[in-house]
């Protein structure tokens, strides 16, 4: 490998490294948590019963998720095969990239007192969508970094690099920022450049942390990933829609790709519920503290990247369906204990006042849902290698990308739904074993080597 042909693949890597905090700590430990509390208080000053206040935070959050899943998911297929037939995607990747940093950037001003919960969304949703388009179109350079036999390795490394910059900006915002009731970080420090742990500044700063993380370390990307030289004529919107439906009549054609395109957009929309509402559960329904949902994050993550490269293993021993069936079953299992739990009783079987048995238990199973997610999304990355078809690698990675996004409202929507019905936080997570369950029966017509190896 050539040092410039090095370069422009670590410089492909940093977008995982840049983007990977606005996952980690925006949407799952730090200000999905923040958000969720606020609300709740605010909710609860209102006059509304702590329970109903609980489920009505959940509920707004889910429903700022709902929204925001909408927008991506309508409009990432249209972009997904405008990727395909654009002369240069890096305009592109520049703009979403200033829409990620500017909506991070706003959640500086989301007041603790509950009264911007509006801002907080519009501008929780504005970065969240601006990273995942930008996602959409660094992934269509993919097959460019690689010869097709390493293309799923380099993704691979890119996953796991994005999961350490996650980590790695996870753990200095517990450590300098994100301050306790005692107005300490969990380091004992206070929060630095003299943020006033009462107006919750250091919890707020994580928003700006992000947009300043991700500005900095896009620079490589900018910098070493250079664009193929565009063909003479450059693509247009009726070529992108003209390519969007070839692909989708490809798919119908395809039993086993079908199957799959299905069966893994609903399971791992399943996953990305897990993802965006642990924390948010774990601070109404066990009342944990945000340092405290950050220390679990920082487990989970770790968990992650263990278990990633155990299953990297057990793909390559058994193929990658049994390791996805196997990671589906676990993730379920882990969704009805969770289901099962409240601070006085698990499963239905009651523990004492005070016990810390229900945070020990969900400490464990957050390292599942960290350890079974991380083997889960790369041994289905794995499968669509083998379903891939290699005159056409750019478009079947770009409907596998696709397919994880036409639902991204699917999760939000069932659990902000089941959650404002019910009046209970709890019970809002069992949409999530219907999702993997169905996804898990779709599976049931996947090939394990791809339906290419019938032709």
């Amino acid at each position: 490998m050539s040092r410039v042909t090095r370069k422009r693949l670590w410089g492909w890597y940093f977008f995982d490294w840049a983007s990977q905090p606005y996952h980690t700590l925006l949407v799952t430990f730090i200000f999905g948590p923040y958000f969720v509390s606020v609300a709740q208080n605010a909710f609860r000053e209102q006059g509304l019963a702590e329970e109903v206040a609980k489920a009505d935070a959940q509920g707004m959050w889910s429903f700022g998720l709902l929204a925001t899943g909408l927008m991506i998911g309508f409009g990432a297929p249209l972009l997904g095969a405008l990727a395909d037939t654009a002369g240069r995607r890096m305009p592109w990747v520049v703009g979403f990239s200033v829409m990620c940093a500017t909506g991070a950037t706003g959640l500086w001003w989301v007041m603790p007192d509950g009264s911007n919960l509006g801002w907080a969304l519009i501008f929780f949703g504005l970065g969240f969508i601006g990273a995942e388009y930008a996602l959409i179109f660094t992934n269509a350079q993919l097959p460019t970094l690689g010869p097709r036999k390493e293309i799923g390795r380099i993704s691979g490394s890119g996953f796991a690099f994005g999961y350490l910059g996650g980590l790695v900006s996870l753990i200095i915002a517990l450590v300098l920022l994100v301050e306790q009731p005692n107005g300490l970080t969990v380091a004992g420090l206070e929060p630095v450049f003299g943020l006033d742990p009462e107006a919750r500044e250091g919890t707020r700063f994580v928003g700006p942390f992000v947009a300043l993380w991700f500005a900095i370390f896009m620079v490589p990307y900018f910098l070493w990933v250079r664009e193929v030289a565009p063909p003479p004529t450059h693509g247009t919107m009726a070529d992108a829609m003209a390519g969007l439906g070839r692909s989708l009549k490809s798919v119908a054609e395809r039993r086993s790709l079908a199957a799959y395109l299905g069966g893994s957009m609903l399971y791992r929309d399943a996953l990305n519920g897990l993802y965006g509402f642990g924390g948010t559960y774990a601070t109404l329904v066990l009342g944990w503290e945000i340092a405290k949902v950050g220390v679990f994050g920082v487990i989970s993550v770790i968990a992650a990247a263990a278990f990633s490269f155990l299953g990297g293993r057990l793909d390559r021993t058994f193929g990658p369906k049994p390791v996805i069936v196997g990671c589906i079953i676990g993730l379920s299992t882990v969704c009805a204990l969770i289901l099962s739990m409240t601070p006085v009783s698990i499963a239905g079987v009651p523990i004492a006042p005070g016990s810390s048995l229900p945070d020990v238990v969900f400490l464990v199973c957050g390292v599942f849902i960290g350890g079974l997610g991380g083997i889960l999304q790369a041994a289905s990355r794995s499968l669509m290698v083998r379903h891939a078809d290699p005159e056409r690698p750019t478009e079947s990675f770009g409907l596998y990308g696709l397919s994880g996004r036409a639902t991204a409202f699917l999760a939000p929507m069932l659990i902000g739904a089941v959650t404002v019905a019910t009046d209970s936080v709890r019970l809002g997570v069992a949409p999530l074993i219907l999702l993997f369950l169905l996804g898990l029966v779709l599976l049931f017509w996947v090939k394990p080597d791809g339906d290419r190896a019938e032709e």
